[in-house]
């Protein structure tokens, strides 16, 4: 919906406009998290499998996700109209508060194609290409648009007729990714070896690089939602960097509470944990009680992430882990730790606030997980029955960067056929010793 504002505050727009960056950034950040935690085989598959959702998501969004998303509701509170397909009507001199409209169009798009992105986690290694290219398109129409539009979309009927808050994501972001991620580890089934072949993490300093990067982003993901430069965008801010600290700090011990030591990859997805949690309540929590959200998120997820051993779904990357369950915990805890101050009304359990808003969380969660889920499984089962989801078992044994990309992430100074490469051999002649796609 185009919203009439006096005029565009430069202050606002410049933030928005930094801040809609950062949450880009965020993607190529996810490709090398989760290229550093697959296995040296799958790693450029994976970083395509987040790279092609940038275009995939931006050409589904302004071709009708934008409008469905944020145009008026068509009815029920369950979607919008097509108005704004093609992103008609929004020009330069239209505008959304005090922002632009198309500024604040390209904001929620990258929070779209985030969304999508994370998916992939909890399919790596075994995923054909073809069939995500297929997969991400009708995912964002079907799933995600619907959701942002219940969540923030004019009349949607989370935000206008439950009244439940998220302020960042954690409905249409991180518990629509986890549930997703959930639906399509059942239907593509275990990677081979599960269980029983060591499938650890290749390259964990592109973990904590790709780590910091989302947190970095994260910023703007979370501040920039205030969608202004204002007192609220800062205490989001704080909020956003101290429960990823806590983040942190709740997985290291319980590493080394359960395990004995303190690991580099749990302090990488100890601060993701802590960020997905805030992602709901960073505008409805105090400083205090973003350091237990984090806390809280910390503690659960590290504990979570085994859950798939035990229960037989192979989350490769915990997707359900950490972004299923730290949503669930930063959206209901919403309802326990929610200050006046922060959300303008609402108040949690323990501020005296009562039940009412707890209960209200909940029924948002459940409604968004299942919905996720089940869509979500409808799709997989399409594309599997269609053209196939799950990729052969001599390209997963072989690694899909060679048979999906023709390509090698490493080469180890070994190029073509093993034939080594001199210091001194030139440009063309290694181009000639490398095996062409």
């Amino acid at each position: 919906m185009l919203a009439a504002a006096a005029q565009v505050d430069t202050g606002d727009t410049a933030w928005l406009l930094a801040a809609t960056a950062l949450v880009l950034l965020m993607t190529p950040g996810l490709a090398l998290f989760y290229g550093g935690m697959v296995r040296t085989k799958s790693v450029l598959n994976m970083l395509m499998m987040s790279f092609v959702s940038i275009a995939l998501v931006t050409v589904v969004w302004l071709a009708a996700g934008y409008s469905l998303a944020f145009g008026d509701d068509a009815g029920g509170g369950l979607i919008g109209v097509l108005d704004h397909a093609g992103m008609a009507g929004v020009g330069p001199d239209s505008v959304h508060g005090t922002v632009p409209t198309v500024l604040f169009a390209t904001f929620q798009l990258t929070f779209a194609i985030i969304t999508a992105a994370l998916v992939s986690g909890a399919i790596a290694d075994r995923a054909k290409f073809a069939a995500w290219l297929v997969f991400v398109p009708l995912w964002a129409l079907l799933v995600y648009v619907p959701v942002a539009h219940w969540v923030w979309g004019p009349g949607g009927w989370i935000l206008d007729g439950l009244g439940a808050l998220d302020f960042a994501g954690g409905l249409p972001v991180e518990i629509t990714s986890g549930a997703s991620g959930l639906a399509l580890c059942l239907v593509l089934g275990p990677r081979l070896g599960f269980k029983k072949d060591a499938m650890r993490p290749h390259n964990l300093p592109m973990v904590v690089l790709g780590a910091g990067l989302l947190w970095f982003g994260w910023f703007g993901f979370n501040a920039g939602s205030a969608l202004g430069a204002n007192g609220l965008a800062a205490a989001v801010f704080l909020n956003t960097l101290a429960a990823g600290c806590t983040g942190l700090l709740g997985w290291l011990f319980v590493e080394q509470k359960r395990d004995g030591h303190p690991t580099t990859l749990g302090a990488a997805s100890g601060a993701v944990a802590g960020l997905v949690a805030i992602t709901p309540s960073c505008g409805s929590v105090s400083l205090l009680g973003a350091l237990v959200v984090g806390l809280a998120a910390g503690v659960v997820c590290s504990y979570a992430v085994s859950w798939k051993f035990k229960l037989n779904y192979d989350d490769s990357l915990d997707v359900v882990g950490v972004h299923l369950v730290g949503g669930v915990i930063g959206t209901l805890l919403i309802g326990v730790f929610a200050v006046e101050s922060m959300t303008g009304g609402p108040e949690g359990l323990v501020h005296g606030g009562g039940p009412a808003l707890l209960g209200r969380q909940l029924v948002a969660v459940v409604a968004v997980g299942a919905y996720a889920f089940l869509v979500t499984y409808g799709i997989g089962k399409l594309l599997d029955r269609t053209i196939g989801f799950r990729a052969d078992e001599e390209h997963e044994q072989t690694g899909l960067d060679l048979t999906v990309h023709a390509e090698s992430a490493y080469d180890h100074g070994v190029l073509g056929h093993g034939a080594p490469v001199s210091s001194s051999s030139s440009l063309s002649s290694v181009q000639k010793a490398t095996p062409q796609a």
